[in-house]
Protein backbone atom coordinates (compact mmCIF):
# COMPACT_ATOMS: atom_id res chain seq x y z
CA UNK A 1 0.00 0.00 0.00
CA UNK A 2 1.47 3.14 -0.63
CA UNK A 3 0.34 6.96 -0.31
CA UNK A 4 -3.44 7.50 -0.62
CA UNK A 5 -4.88 7.92 -4.10
CA UNK A 6 -6.82 11.08 -3.54
CA UNK A 7 -4.33 12.49 -1.44
CA UNK A 8 -1.60 11.96 -3.49
CA UNK A 9 -3.99 13.66 -6.21
CA UNK A 10 -4.91 17.15 -3.97
CA UNK A 11 -1.90 17.67 -2.17
CA UNK A 12 0.43 16.76 -4.43
CA UNK A 13 -0.05 16.45 -8.06
CA UNK A 14 -2.79 19.00 -8.26
CA UNK A 15 -1.65 22.18 -6.97
CA UNK A 16 1.79 21.37 -8.47
CA UNK A 17 0.98 21.73 -11.76
CA UNK A 18 -1.47 24.59 -11.43
CA UNK A 19 2.05 25.90 -9.56
CA UNK A 20 2.92 25.49 -13.45
CA UNK A 21 0.40 26.61 -15.11
CA UNK A 22 0.29 22.64 -16.37
CA UNK A 23 -2.93 21.65 -15.27
CA UNK A 24 -5.59 19.42 -16.75
CA UNK A 25 -7.44 16.28 -15.54
CA UNK A 26 -5.59 14.26 -18.22
CA UNK A 27 -2.59 15.70 -16.84
CA UNK A 28 -2.97 14.50 -13.56
CA UNK A 29 -4.09 11.24 -14.51
CA UNK A 30 -0.85 10.19 -16.23
CA UNK A 31 0.98 11.31 -13.48
CA UNK A 32 -1.13 8.92 -10.98
CA UNK A 33 -0.70 6.41 -13.54
CA UNK A 34 2.63 6.82 -13.57
CA UNK A 35 3.70 6.86 -10.04
CA UNK A 36 1.19 4.11 -9.85
CA UNK A 37 3.61 1.75 -12.40
CA UNK A 38 6.67 3.08 -11.09
CA UNK A 39 6.23 2.60 -7.37
CA UNK A 40 2.80 1.38 -6.78
CA UNK A 41 1.87 5.03 -5.59
CA UNK A 42 5.33 5.79 -3.33
CA UNK A 43 5.31 2.02 -2.10
CA UNK A 44 8.99 2.10 -2.97
CA UNK A 45 10.96 5.16 -3.09
CA UNK A 46 14.11 2.99 -4.15
CA UNK A 47 14.19 -0.57 -5.37
CA UNK A 48 16.89 -2.79 -4.92
CA UNK A 49 19.80 -1.96 -7.12
CA UNK A 50 17.46 0.22 -9.82
CA UNK A 51 18.88 4.18 -9.91
CA UNK A 52 15.60 5.72 -10.25
CA UNK A 53 14.18 7.31 -6.78
CA UNK A 54 10.98 8.52 -5.71
CA UNK A 55 7.08 7.49 -6.49
CA UNK A 56 8.46 8.20 -9.90
CA UNK A 57 11.27 6.25 -9.70
CA UNK A 58 13.27 9.22 -11.94
CA UNK A 59 16.76 8.81 -12.48
CA UNK A 60 19.53 10.73 -11.61
CA UNK A 61 20.61 11.34 -15.13
CA UNK A 62 17.25 11.79 -16.59
CA UNK A 63 16.73 14.69 -13.34
CA UNK A 64 20.00 16.05 -14.51
CA UNK A 65 19.19 16.02 -18.40
CA UNK A 66 16.37 17.90 -17.29
CA UNK A 67 18.20 20.80 -15.68
CA UNK A 68 21.28 20.82 -18.03
CA UNK A 69 19.20 20.88 -21.69
CA UNK A 70 15.69 22.01 -21.41
CA UNK A 71 14.97 24.09 -17.92
CA UNK A 72 18.30 25.87 -19.33
CA UNK A 73 16.61 27.88 -21.89
CA UNK A 74 13.64 28.28 -19.91
CA UNK A 75 15.05 31.09 -17.34
CA UNK A 76 11.09 31.44 -15.59
CA UNK A 77 9.57 27.92 -15.24
CA UNK A 78 13.12 26.13 -14.24
CA UNK A 79 12.34 29.57 -11.41
CA UNK A 80 9.13 28.33 -10.63
CA UNK A 81 10.38 24.62 -10.22
CA UNK A 82 13.50 25.45 -7.87
CA UNK A 83 11.08 27.10 -5.72
CA UNK A 84 9.47 23.66 -5.04
CA UNK A 85 13.27 22.56 -4.07
CA UNK A 86 14.85 22.38 -0.55
CA UNK A 87 17.02 25.87 -0.06
CA UNK A 88 19.94 24.32 0.98
CA UNK A 89 19.97 20.49 0.59
CA UNK A 90 19.20 21.02 -2.88
CA UNK A 91 22.85 22.82 -3.65
CA UNK A 92 24.35 19.36 -2.08
CA UNK A 93 22.34 16.51 -2.91
CA UNK A 94 19.88 17.40 -5.74
CA UNK A 95 18.61 14.10 -6.73
CA UNK A 96 17.54 13.05 -2.88
CA UNK A 97 15.00 15.55 -3.33
CA UNK A 98 13.23 13.10 -5.96
CA UNK A 99 12.63 10.73 -3.03
CA UNK A 100 11.93 12.72 -0.22
CA UNK A 101 10.22 16.11 -1.95
CA UNK A 102 6.76 14.97 -3.36
CA UNK A 103 6.00 17.95 -5.14
CA UNK A 104 9.41 18.41 -6.68
CA UNK A 105 9.52 15.14 -7.79
CA UNK A 106 6.87 15.77 -9.61
CA UNK A 107 7.48 18.42 -11.00
CA UNK A 108 10.24 17.00 -12.66
CA UNK A 109 7.64 13.86 -13.59
CA UNK A 110 5.79 16.32 -15.55
CA UNK A 111 8.65 18.12 -17.09
CA UNK A 112 9.74 14.43 -18.71
CA UNK A 113 6.46 14.95 -20.23
CA UNK A 114 6.74 17.89 -21.34
CA UNK A 115 9.59 18.34 -22.47
CA UNK A 116 9.02 15.35 -25.45
CA UNK A 117 6.20 17.79 -26.29
CA UNK A 118 3.46 16.24 -24.20
CA UNK A 119 1.14 18.70 -22.52
CA UNK A 120 -2.21 16.81 -22.30
CA UNK A 121 -3.91 13.55 -22.85
CA UNK A 122 -7.36 12.53 -22.55
CA UNK A 123 -8.34 12.34 -18.96
CA UNK A 124 -9.45 8.59 -19.74
CA UNK A 125 -7.33 7.57 -22.53
CA UNK A 126 -5.65 5.11 -20.37
CA UNK A 127 -4.08 3.70 -23.72
CA UNK A 128 -3.35 7.09 -24.96
CA UNK A 129 -1.18 7.41 -21.59
CA UNK A 130 0.40 3.91 -21.73
CA UNK A 131 2.09 4.77 -24.59
CA UNK A 132 3.58 7.70 -23.70
CA UNK A 133 4.43 6.55 -20.44
CA UNK A 134 6.08 3.97 -22.62
CA UNK A 135 7.70 5.81 -25.15
CA UNK A 136 9.00 8.69 -22.84
CA UNK A 137 9.34 7.54 -19.25
CA UNK A 138 9.41 4.27 -19.32
CA UNK A 139 12.94 2.94 -17.61
CA UNK A 140 14.44 -0.40 -15.91
CA UNK A 141 13.38 -3.45 -16.04
CA UNK A 142 11.13 -4.69 -19.33
CA UNK A 143 7.54 -3.43 -18.96
CA UNK A 144 4.88 -3.02 -21.75
CA UNK A 145 1.97 -0.68 -21.54
CA UNK A 146 -0.11 -3.27 -20.63
CA UNK A 147 1.85 -3.25 -17.24
CA UNK A 148 0.84 0.59 -17.25
CA UNK A 149 -2.90 -0.39 -18.21
CA UNK A 150 -2.71 -2.69 -15.55
CA UNK A 151 -1.48 -0.89 -12.88
CA UNK A 152 -3.55 2.17 -13.49
CA UNK A 153 -6.88 -0.03 -13.65
CA UNK A 154 -5.33 -1.63 -9.74
CA UNK A 155 -4.19 1.73 -8.21
CA UNK A 156 -5.50 4.82 -10.11
CA UNK A 157 -9.02 3.98 -11.68
CA UNK A 158 -10.43 1.35 -9.11
CA UNK A 159 -9.63 3.42 -5.84
CA UNK A 160 -10.84 6.48 -7.59
CA UNK A 161 -12.80 8.71 -5.75
CA UNK A 162 -14.34 10.62 -8.23
CA UNK A 163 -13.09 13.72 -7.38
CA UNK A 164 -12.20 16.13 -10.46
CA UNK A 165 -13.84 19.63 -9.33
CA UNK A 166 -10.56 21.43 -9.18
CA UNK A 167 -12.57 23.66 -6.52
CA UNK A 168 -13.56 20.78 -3.87
CA UNK A 169 -13.27 21.72 -0.36
CA UNK A 170 -12.56 19.90 2.41
CA UNK A 171 -14.43 20.30 5.93
CA UNK A 172 -13.61 20.08 9.36
CA UNK A 173 -15.90 17.97 11.78
CA UNK A 174 -14.94 18.71 15.05
CA UNK A 175 -15.60 16.60 18.17
CA UNK A 176 -18.16 18.31 20.94
CA UNK A 177 -16.70 18.66 24.22
CA UNK A 178 -20.31 17.90 25.63
CA UNK A 179 -23.35 16.60 25.27
CA UNK A 180 -25.51 18.41 23.24
CA UNK A 181 -28.77 19.82 24.76
CA UNK A 182 -31.85 17.81 24.64
CA UNK A 183 -33.57 20.53 23.31
CA UNK A 184 -33.40 23.65 21.57
CA UNK A 185 -31.14 24.25 18.04
CA UNK A 186 -28.04 22.45 18.23
CA UNK A 187 -24.90 25.28 17.63
CA UNK A 188 -23.59 24.58 14.13
CA UNK A 189 -19.86 24.73 13.52
CA UNK A 190 -21.50 26.67 11.52
CA UNK A 191 16.51 34.80 -13.56
CA UNK A 192 18.28 32.28 -15.51
CA UNK A 193 19.34 29.26 -14.36
CA UNK A 194 23.08 28.58 -13.42
CA UNK A 195 25.11 26.07 -16.46
CA UNK A 196 26.80 24.55 -13.61
CA UNK A 197 25.15 20.61 -13.85
CA UNK A 198 23.69 19.02 -11.31
CA UNK A 199 26.12 16.84 -8.75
Amino acid sequence: MGICLDELRLMVIRPTLKHLRAWSAGMENLLLGTAARESQLGFHLKQGRRHGLGIYQIQPHTHRHIWDHYLIDHPALASKVRGLASQRDFLHHPHSELATNLRYATAIAWLIYHSAGVDDVEENDVAAMARLWHQYFHHGPVATEQDFRQSYAQLVKKGKGGITDSTHRYSAVHPTPHPAPRSGPAARAGNRPSRQPLA
